[in-house]
């Protein structure tokens, strides 16, 4: 498991999943011109998005294949997916309601797999060795890396303040203390490190590294930050409780004194791809 302190469970992210449109900055469309690049992706095949969330890499990528299948733990996250594809017209995706560590359920075999900062919270050497098995020959797993809710810090000049990141932190930790909460246990020393090892370790081999550089400038505002917040599992809205409205009041009141005129700048993140081979 992730850390011998921890466990999974279904409040990971639970009353998040509303909050991912407004507060997560999404993926740009050169993240998918550049995985179809390095996969020669042409359309044919299919996808398989492993804790998809809201589907937000999953109809990304969906374009690039024949299906796609976005399989998440959060039934609320698959809802707000489904709303998703419904808006966008994507009519090659389905959703499954299941654990990583169901796979392969029944699913069949994939050109690619995708994992976007979901892995860690897996059963890693379970989970890579039931997937390693659903590629096809040519196959290739993909990890997308990429802090979406959060730009870079940074002291250079953008066209308004950055928000408070650290001060958010803080105000976080004063009502549910210091150490980090996920779902109903507690990561004392955060998500875990070492894929590598357990990718090698199961057969695989890479990882081929593309970056999909950004930089750009995006403005957001006092309820996009307070999303961003909200989305993340460390401070997802069941953790507060009874307490949430003096959360969600006190966190409104630090940004809006931080924002001028309601508004944010910040610099979107480059996006690291890992690419391994069976």
């Amino acid at each position: 498991m992730t850390d011998a302190t921890w466990e999974w469970d279904e409040t990971l992210y639970a009353g998040s999943a509303s909050h991912y449109r407004v507060g997560r900055m999404p993926y740009p469309p050169g993240l998918a011109e550049a995985i179809g690049a390095a996969l020669d992706l042409d359309g044919t095949g299919r996808l398989l998005d492993v804790g998809c969330g809201p589907g937000s890499l999953t109809l990304l990528l969906a374009p690039l294949f024949e299906a796609a299948v976005g399989v998440d733990a959060d039934r609320d996250m698959l809802t707000e997916a489904q709303r998703r594809a419904d808006e966008v017209g994507a009519t090659n995706v389905e959703w499954r309601h299941l654990r990583a560590e169901a796979l392969p359920a029944d699913l069949g075999t994939f050109r690619v797999v995708t994992f976007a900062q979901s892995f860690h919270w897996m059963d890693r050497p379970l989970v890579v060795g039931r997937v390693r098995d659903m590629l096809t020959p040519d196959g290739a797993w993909v990890h997308v890396g990429a802090n979406t809710h959060q730009g870079v810090t940074g002291d250079d000049p953008l066209p308004y303040p950055r928000p408070p990141w650290q001060q958010i932190d803080e105000l976080v930790a004063s009502y549910l203390g210091p150490v980090r909460r996920a779902g109903q246990g507690l990561l004392p020393t955060g998500t875990p490190s070492g894929e590598g090892e357990i990718m090698r370790g199961a057969g695989f081999t890479g990882p081929t590294r593309i970056t999909v550089e950004q930089g750009i400038v995006v403005e957001r505002s006092v309820d996009e930050i307070i999303s961003a917040v909200f989305s993340l599992s460390s401070s997802a809205p069941h953790l507060f409780a009874d307490r949430l409205p003096a959360f969600s009041a006190d966190l409104r009141q630090l940004l809006t004194a931080a924002a001028r005129d309601g508004r944010f700048a910040e610099r979107r993140r480059d996006i690291d791809v890992a690419i391994w081979r069976p």
